[in-house]
């Protein structure tokens, strides 16, 4: 199956209005004035939803704790008909989860504020405030708030997959470290795409 990446589509869209104003003859007007009382335009067969999403609040209005994690949905998958699934984690405990692989994410790391580590593969990558990394699908990967005060994350994978469905089932089980074992982790995970390969990065 062939690999989209959602970061192309403003690229595309970029390259192929600057082509056509760049073509001679060409000229770019505004389009004309909508009807008052006239419904929204449609881009497709169906519009998504469009919403912004305040500074420390959740997608759907949600207070969430999974893992060591205060946990903000920013993008949901039914935002981008599965393209994209986009969270942020507040951290004030030391700790992160286990060493697992997804079969079919890509997982973008962004550091907005503390400190973090981050292994991919077999490398361990100090990061802070504006530093990113990629977890490429098909790698093992993990990470660990290793800061002194409060760290926060934003977590991008693409496509989005099952990892919704995933955050949504580990906070109703009340995961928490020292709360389950390896194999109720390691199932979890199995049954959402994932696989546990090791444990969580030793502070």
């Amino acid at each position: 199956m062939e690999r989209r990446s959602i970061l192309a589509l403003p690229f595309a869209a970029l390259v192929g209005s600057t082509a056509l104003r760049a073509s001679p003859g060409f000229t770019v007007s505004s389009a004309p004035p909508v009807p008052a009382g006239a419904p929204p335009a449609v881009d497709g067969p169906a519009a998504l939803p469009i919403a912004a999403v305040q500074a420390g609040g959740d997608r759907d209005g949600r207070k969430r704790q999974i893992g060591v994690s205060a946990t903000t949905y920013k993008v949901v998958t039914s935002d981008t008909k599965g393209d994209l699934f986009v969270i942020e984690q507040a951290n004030q405990r030391r700790g992160g989860p286990p060493l697992h692989v997804h079969h079919g994410e890509d997982e973008l790391f962004y550091v907005l504020d503390g400190e973090y580590l981050v292994q991919v593969g077999d490398k361990r990558f100090p990061l802070k405030t504006g530093d990113c990394i990629l977890g490429p699908r098909g790698v093992p990967h993990a990470w660990a708030f290793v800061g002194s005060t409060v760290g926060r994350l934003l977590l991008s994978y693409a496509p989005a997959g099952k990892m919704e469905a995933f955050f949504n089932a580990w906070e109703q089980l009340g995961f928490s470290p020292g709360g389950y074992s390896k194999e109720k982790d390691a199932a979890l995970l199995r049954s959402y795409g994932m696989d546990r390969v090791g444990p969580p990065i030793q502070l």
